[in-house]
């Protein structure tokens, strides 16, 4: 048995960790000066022996099973500057991290070919964009945090947790921050944080030690898809309030693990409560931990993720196995349609 070679860009970083516990090898391009999409093996992250960094300039030489396109720069144009026809030839996948910006309702999406799956994280994502004929799936996130991380909550404050929030404006929530801050006391980690009075970029390890010392989370994202942050919070334990907008409506159940409002006051008048009352925040927070243990887990995440690129491979759960056990790695072909041009050409045996 092996595993497969997935061959992949690093467009969110957290994103991509989690989507690198899955049991495959995960191959990424790096360029001089790693320029966004580019950056490899990047960031603070514990990267694993399964993620490996390719030089682009020998790309195109390269054997992989599957290319996982994050972004449409990766569709639209990485694809056709650095790979080589063959493996544009190869099993593909768009992996589409965004809700649809131009219309909620009405946007198609760019990728339009029945040859190309779609998997969106959040079901929200996927109701809303018109994916037309395109295949859809849904992978929902996956997180883990270190075993030693525990909510306390003896900090009366909250946290809010998003990148670059300066710059972001009102669909990340820029003024619902500022609002909220002028009420109750909150503290802001995440890119160029420290730009609002905030913690900065913290290594990952190092936000999840602090996070469950917080009396709640809060999430001031009008419009995008389910934060990473949010669910790393929920999984320390942390009560999550938010705006009852996007996923946040179904990840959030008001009384159980958290509040979300359409109305700042209402959802000002649980956090005050929750500042006041340690009692509350710690029921919230065991509710918090046993809904993200169920939905969030790394390992359905792991598991749904073998089996999308199961799907397009023709491998169930994603594996490559020895011809006696059903799926031979000389037979190889995209169950969803024809690839373009022709059928992937074989997969090269692993030499490593």
């Amino acid at each position: 048995m092996r595993r497969l070679r997935v061959l992949t860009w690093h467009v969110h970083g957290s994103y991509l960790y989690y989507l690198t516990q899955a049991p495959h090898e995960f191959y990424l391009p790096v360029k001089p000066g790693r320029p966004e999409g580019y950056g490899g093996r990047s960031g603070s992250f514990a990267w694993g022996a399964n993620v490996h960094e390719v030089p682009v300039e020998v790309l195109a030489q390269q054997p992989f099973d599957v290319v996982l396109f994050q972004s449409r720069r990766n569709y639209e144009c990485d694809q056709f500057e650095v790979l080589g026809a063959a493996q544009r030839r190869l099993p593909r996948v768009y992996l589409e991290h965004d809700p649809p910006r131009e219309s909620p309702t009405d946007t198609r999406h760019p990728v339009d070919d029945p040859d190309v799956l779609l998997v969106h994280v959040t079901p929200f994502n996927a109701l809303m964009w018109d994916a037309g004929r395109t295949p859809v799936r849904v992978v929902e996130h996956g997180v883990v945090v270190p075993d030693d991380t525990t909510y306390s909550g003896e900090l009366a404050r909250g946290i809010v947790v998003v990148n670059d929030l300066a710059r972001r404006g009102r669909r990340l929530g820029r003024d619902v921050f500022d609002r909220v801050r002028a009420h109750v006391p909150l503290d802001l980690a995440g890119m160029d944080s420290a730009a609002l009075g905030g913690l900065g970029d913290l290594p990952l390890r190092e936000l999840h030690a602090r996070l469950g010392r917080y009396r709640f989370f809060f999430n001031p994202i009008r419009y995008t898809s389910l934060g990473l942050a949010v669910c790393e919070a929920m999984m320390i334990g942390l009560p999550i309030l938010g705006l009852a907008t996007t996923e946040m409506s179904t990840a959030v159940q008001s009384g159980v693990n958290g509040y979300v409002e359409t109305d700042l006051d209402r959802l000002l008048a649980h956090m005050r409560r929750l500042l006041a009352d340690p009692a509350e925040a710690a029921e919230l927070a065991a509710g918090a931990r046993r809904i993200a243990r169920e939905r969030f887990g790394i390992g359905r995440f792991a598991a749904d993720w073998s089996r999308v690129l199961g799907e397009v491979t023709g491998c169930p759960e994603g594996q490559l196995v020895a011809p006696d056990t059903g799926c031979p790695e000389d037979q190889l072909i995209p169950p969803i349609a024809a690839c373009p041009g022709g059928q992937a050409p074989e997969p090269a045996r692993r030499t490593a």
